[in-house]
């Protein structure tokens, strides 16, 4: 289900996450303000060849990463986040430094419309988060940082890349937009009171 192995040979394919932007002003998103922040790990799976992490250590990294990213987001409606912790790699030391063992991990997010009471998609959207590529991390992190470091460095990546799909949605989809008119009774609207003065025009002459 997790393909870790090959998760782990993608350095060359790795995209650069800054998550370092929350000096900087929010990125739009509508009428986005974050709710509840929901993230669970009972079900993770670890990959080979990683260090151990519990659930309690991701599911407070992750919500406090998530929070600091999106309450900063003064929207009009309320719309919630449902984290699920799919499985981890977190590279440790020992490992032959030819392997390059990266850090990985993968969750699955759902997040709700409280006004609607519904989820924003039929389907949780999986998103796969890889370290940031730094001269810390090009030979493995496991020999430069310790578990603590890249379990706060995956989740702060995690929230960047959760806001990266949001704002995606936004623009391609319309998620957190405004409410579409009812363009048929704005016009009703705009147009019995202008053929009311016409007629008190016609009568007057």
């Amino acid at each position: 289900m997790l393909r870790f192995a090959a998760l782990l040979g993608l350095l060359t394919a790795m995209a650069c996450t800054n998550a370092n932007d929350l000096n900087k002003p929010v990125a739009p998103l509508g009428d986005f303000a974050f709710g509840h922040n929901i993230v669970v790990a009972n079900n993770m799976v670890k990959g080979p060849v990683s260090r151990d992490a519990s659930e309690e250590e991701w599911v407070t990294a992750l919500k406090s990463a998530i929070g600091d990213r999106f309450e900063r987001y003064e929207g009009d409606r309320l719309y919630h986040f449902g984290v699920s912790v799919q499985g981890y790699v977190l590279a440790q030391p020992g490992v032959p430094i030819v392997l390059s063992p990266k850090s990985v991990l993968i969750l699955n997010l759902d997040v709700w419309d409280d006004a609607k009471g519904k989820r924003m998609s039929a389907e949780p959207k999986q998103i796969t988060v890889m370290e940031s590529l730094s001269g810390e991390t090009i030979l493995g992190s496991g020999l430069t940082q310790s578990k603590e470091v890249q379990i706060e460095n995956l989740s702060r990546n995690a929230a960047k890349l959760i806001q990266n799909h949001l704002r995606k949605m936004h623009r391609e989809e319309g998620w957190f937009g405004p409410e579409t008119p009812d363009v048929s009774k704005t016009v009703a609207e705009t147009a019995a009171p202008a053929a009311a003065s016409a007629a008190e025009d016609a009568t007057g002459a």
